[in-house]
């Protein structure tokens, strides 16, 4: 189950990154247009707009980041999907072990779109006064979802086959005193 969700996460950074790649021009001017700040509404004022970026070499390393941050979370979550399903039938230390990395995905596509989208984007750039090119919206849901499945990661009962301790203990005493389970 927990793979399930790990998984999602990496498919759809796979398509992420497929599409960044294909159609490298069409999410190229997003990038573009946030870091230049040259399309937000024009009643805003112009008391930040020295925070803008104007240097096509910059925008192009910026988006390239994007998608090397978006490759490794593709990547870190579908290996660890892979690992984990892979655990599962040897035991607990080696399903737990094998959590390293999608919880490094996971964390990685928390820092992308919080940090990079939210943070950098959305308040140094003003990507929120940008009618045509906010993805605060698409980040937000984005981290909403990572972060649940992170939670979810992370918190006890990683195997369906095996009872939870305190279960597992009372069936053995009531298996001991001659009951039936």
């Amino acid at each position: 189950m927990k793979s399930a969700l790990v998984a999602t996460v990496g498919g759809f950074a796979l398509l992420v990154v497929f599409g960044n790649i294909t159609d490298y021009n069409s999410n190229f001017q997003f990038v573009k247009h946030v870091l230049a700040m040259d399309a937000r509404r024009p009643d805003l004022g112009l008391s930040i707009e020295y925070r803008a970026i104007n240097w096509e070499w910059a925008w192009h390393a910026a988006y390239i980041g994007v998608i090397v941050v978006e490759t490794f979370i593709m990547v870190a979550c579908l290996y660890g999907a892979y690992r984990m399903v892979r655990a599962a039938r040897l035991g607990d230390v080696d399903f737990i072990a094998a959590k390293k990395w999608p919880v490094l995905g996971l964390f990685a596509g928390l820092f992308l779109w919080f940090f990079g989208f939210q943070a950098v984007g959305g308040e140094w750039f003003a990507m929120w006064m940008n009618e045509s090119w906010n993805g605060i919206p698409d980040a937000v849901r984005l981290c909403t979802y990572i972060a649940t499945v992170l939670i979810i990661l992370l918190v006890g009962g990683d195997r369906l086959d095996e009872l939870p301790r305190e279960a597992a203990v009372d069936r053995e005493q009531r298996m001991d005193a001659g009951d039936r389970v």
